[in-house]
């Protein structure tokens, strides 16, 4: 049985990434599937994996996939299989009948039926990440997620990126001849403000609401409407972030998602309840004036909430 014995107590099976580099990997928690690049990212060993979906971490080698798993039992089936027949193959013979006997002895191993390998493709994924921490290269369903080496967040690097294609869009209304086209552009980078920091802070209630003091649905947590959603987030977690702001530039923010709301469901018409909570001297019926100056005034204050914000959070889980 030297073919055998050759193999050895283990058998190694090199799992090879796809076409873009990256090898596939599934939490053993949550089951969400994502890939990552070897080769980025942190560089020591022993490391534990985080999954980018839940967070959950443990070791490496508890985030491979079934078809893997399965791969590589196909492999070592096949490789075990083969270096038997071989052994047995080895041990063929064939005697010549005795003078007299009419009997002949031998022994012929056929071939048999090839072991089959379980073939498989990594799965298409949605969004490739590099993680400003770290430097790993990942890829996931979806847009947020957390690093699964440093398990740093991401939500502040989707959020700065989204802000820096709002102010592309202001750069765009500068450079346009035609006002009406100037002043659409100008309301919609406001819309696309006020979109992405809602996105931003739902996500943040979702990854850190178990630390709530009581329940709290991050899906019904709306950022759209400032002033509410600063009660909720100190109600369920003490956290004022109105308190990243002095008050002029808190009333600023205040008074620019209010005219998001006016521009949005309002036809850009002033109401009365646009009057009494964004403070502006403004008659009922008037078109709204949004300003670029404004809009990009409203980019600096929401990235110095969001970073306020993530601060705070990771503040309170950790005293958790």
């Amino acid at each position: 049985m030297n073919h055998l014995r050759r193999l050895g107590d283990r058998i190694v099976t090199k799992i090879r990434p796809d076409d873009e580099g990256f090898i596939g990997r599934e939490c053993p928690k949550c089951r969400g599937y994502f890939k990552i690049d070897l080769g980025t990212g942190l560089k020591q060993e022993e490391l534990p994996c985080h999954c980018p979906y839940c967070g959950h971490a443990a070791e490496r080698d508890r985030f491979v996939t079934e078809d893997q798993i399965a791969y590589a039992r196909s492999v070592a089936r096949r490789k075990v299989v083969d270096a038997f027949r071989r052994d047995l193959k080895a041990l063929e013979f064939s005697h010549k009948p005795i003078r007299g006997s009419g009997i002949d002895i031998s022994l012929k191993v056929k071939h048999g039926q090839t072991i089959p390998i379980h073939r498989y493709k990594e799965s298409q994924l949605e969004t490739e990440i590099v993680c400003t921490n770290c430097t790993l290269r990942y890829s996931v369903y979806g847009v947020f997620a957390f690093c699964p080496d440093c398990a740093q967040h991401n939500s502040l690097d989707i959020f700065n990126g989204n802000m820096d294609l709002v102010r592309k869009m202001l750069d765009l209304a500068r450079n346009q001849n035609q006002r009406e086209l100037s002043e659409k552009l100008i309301k919609n980078a406001l819309g696309e403000c006020v979109s992405v920091f809602d996105d931003f802070g739902r996500e943040i209630c979702r990854v850190y609401g178990a630390y709530a003091r009581g329940s709290i649905d991050a899906d019904r947590v709306s950022f759209q409407n400032v002033i509410r959603s600063r009660k909720q987030i100190i109600t369920a977690f003490g956290i004022d972030i109105a308190e990243s702001l002095n008050e002029y530039r808190w009333n600023q923010v205040v008074n620019l998602f209010q005219k998001r709301h006016v521009v949005v469901h309002r036809m850009g018409v002033v109401d009365q309840q646009y009057v009494n909570l964004a403070g502006d001297d403004v008659k009922v019926g008037r078109k709204i004036v949004v300003d670029m100056s404004e809009v990009e005034e409203l980019t600096e204050n929401l990235s110095v909430i969001a970073e306020y914000m993530l601060a705070r959070f990771k503040h309170v889980g950790n005293e958790s």
